[in-house]
């Protein structure tokens, strides 16, 4: 059999840069690889400071072995991510940035990771009342359609909107990031791991056996700190008269 094994994924990512951005600022390596938590399907994230550019772009390759993910910028183009990333409450380019491995740096690089570390620790916008009283009512919503529903297909969606609605109102109440896909759960063990596991308890067990209990004590537990459900006298976009 052939030799199939991959480059070290720090070589290989060093050996793009040298061969596809030669004339870069800087280079940074990010993701799993980084984290010691790869897998047989992890890619390369790439971040790339590259000052003949005038605009971001992220392109998806394959070299050296590896799929890589590249997300290239210019000395300031990065700015608008990190904000855009900062009014999501999903700094995944500040995590990548300050994770990261350098793999070049003419400079650069020290104080965009200080620029990421400074707005993880600050943590995300505060949410208003106004903001989860509205989020209130929507998981109420949902948690009505769910126990009320009779139709499993039907449910199972239900339970995908009030995973996603939960778990965000979590975080966000408690001033924490958050996250999207395999994110989610990473978001809630750094807040919370006895409620994480909770949380995937709940929902595992409704996914298995069709048991709704769980899912509902866990939104009511969620809602109380708050006034609990909200449905009676919630108002949207009314004007006052």
């Amino acid at each position: 059999m052939g030799n199939t094994k991959k480059l070290n994924p720090v070589e290989a990512a060093k050996r793009f840069i040298n061969k596809r951005f030669p004339s870069c600022q800087g280079a940074v390596l990010a993701g799993s690889v980084v984290r010691g938590e790869e897998t047989d399907t992890s890619d390369l994230d790439i971040v790339v400071f590259e000052k003949s550019i005038t605009s971001s772009y992220r392109e998806s390759l394959i070299d050296f072995g590896w799929p890589i993910e590249i997300f290239v910028h210019n000395s300031t183009s990065y700015k608008q991510f990190f904000e855009m990333d900062y009014k999501d409450a999903k700094p995944s380019m500040q995590r990548m940035l300050l994770e990261g491995i350098i793999l070049k740096d003419e400079g650069i690089i020290d104080s965009i990771k200080e620029e990421a570390k400074e707005m993880l620790e600050k943590g995300p916008e505060r949410w208003t009342e106004q903001i989860i009283t509205t989020k209130r009512y929507f998981i109420t919503d949902a948690l009505d359609d769910f126990i009320g529903c009779n139709n499993r297909a039907e449910e199972i969606f239900i339970a995908n909107t009030l995973a996603e609605l939960v778990q965000e109102f979590v975080l966000r109440t408690n001033g924490r990031w958050i996250g999207s896909s395999k994110w989610v759960i990473r978001a809630l063990k750094h807040y919370d791991v006895k409620f994480t596991e909770e949380y995937v308890e709940a929902f595992d067990t409704f996914y298995k056996t069709g048991e709704k209990r769980k899912i509902i004590q866990l939104s009511e537990k969620v809602l109380e700190p708050y006034g609990g459900r909200l449905f009676e006298g919630f108002s949207l976009g009314k004007d006052n008269l």
